[in-house]
């Protein structure tokens, strides 16, 4: 999601020469920020290991997803979730683009029309890790009926509390995903939006969120691919030197590159329909699809296989 701060720090050129800017580099707080970087990045190498080839953390609670430090991390956030000037407001430019996708690919996968008043109407859709529902509530608008999840409490009140007044129907629950998974819930449409890197296990959680999608469902991702690329952008840019982001909002290691989703996707019984990239035009300010450049953000979306019962 970051392309947009490295975008908009292009839209201003400040006047500063190459002789002054390289001179610059070499003060102690800029040689301090490299030091930084370099040894977040090392750091990042070091902890790319593990039996199957992506890191494990020690967080075990009692859905084996959840990540406490993550939980924590955006409970402490929750009330900026509608702020489209505040910690989100990547989010808030990224929600058009994520909101078509969805739309788009839904209607041609149930047979609808995009373009109706309520698109969606009839479907039901599970936004897991919903946070303050940017997502769950347009959604709603569309006619969906929507189930909202996230293992943050204080997400789910500031979600359900937009939502009552917004006179949308949600139904918010403070709960993991393998708690659905247990109680054999399934929806038309599972949402993985921004989710995946921030998980413990994501190879487990794709298989379990695969299991809440119904024959011939779909599951929607939308994540960071593990690139030198995204290291620059999401980690250097946007947290070191814009300053967009906290310091450790994001973890470089649990970033997740296409293969390795596609592969996940394809041992929980669900094929790849399409994927895009994803890429913020700064002359416009606003997110668009970049089918050729999945280097940073990129989404898509899978479909569950049908059984021989249900043809």
């Amino acid at each position: 999601m970051i392309a947009a701060a490295m975008g908009a720090a292009r839209v201003k050129k400040p006047r500063y020469s190459y002789t002054a800017a390289r001179g610059h580099c070499n003060t102690p707080p800029a040689r301090q920020l490299a030091a930084t970087v370099m040894t977040r990045y090392q750091e990042a190498q070091r902890t790319f290991h593990s039996a199957d080839g992506y890191p494990m953390t020690s967080a075990r609670q009692t859905a084996p997803s959840l990540d406490e430090a993550e939980i924590a991390k955006f409970s402490a956030m929750a009330a900026e979730w509608w702020d489209p000037k505040g910690k989100f407001a990547v989010l808030h430019a990224f929600n058009p683009v994520r909101l078509r996708y969805i739309r788009e690919h839904a209607a041609a996968a149930f047979g609808l029309d995009p373009k109706a008043e309520k698109p969606l109407e009839g479907l039901t859709v599970l936004d897991i890790g919903c946070g303050g529902g940017l997502i769950s509530c347009p959604l709603a608008e569309m006619g969906a009926r929507v189930t909202a999840i996230d293992p943050a409490e204080k997400n789910i009140k500031t979600a359900s509390l937009h939502a009552r007044e917004a006179g949308l129907d949600i139904d918010f629950r403070p709960i993991a995903a393998e708690t659905l998974a247990e109680d054999g819930e399934s929806f038309d449409i599972v949402l993985n939006m921004e989710v995946l890197e921030h998980v413990s296990d994501p190879r487990a959680f794709v298989a379990t969120c695969a299991s809440l999608a119904r024959p011939g469902g779909l599951m929607f991702c939308a994540t960071l691919n593990r690139t030198l690329k995204s290291f620059a952008l999401a980690i250097v840019g946007a947290e070191y030197i814009l300053g967009w982001m906290p310091k450790g909002t994001h973890h470089w290691e649990k970033f997740i590159t296409p293969d390795e989703l596609r592969a996940w996707l394809k041992e929980a019984d669900m094929t790849v329909l399409d994927e895009t990239g994803v890429a913020y035009n700064p002359l416009t300010g606003k997110w668009l699809k970049a089918p050729r450049d999945m280097d940073v953000n990129y989404m898509l979306v899978a479909q569950r296989g049908k059984s021989a019962k249900d043809g």
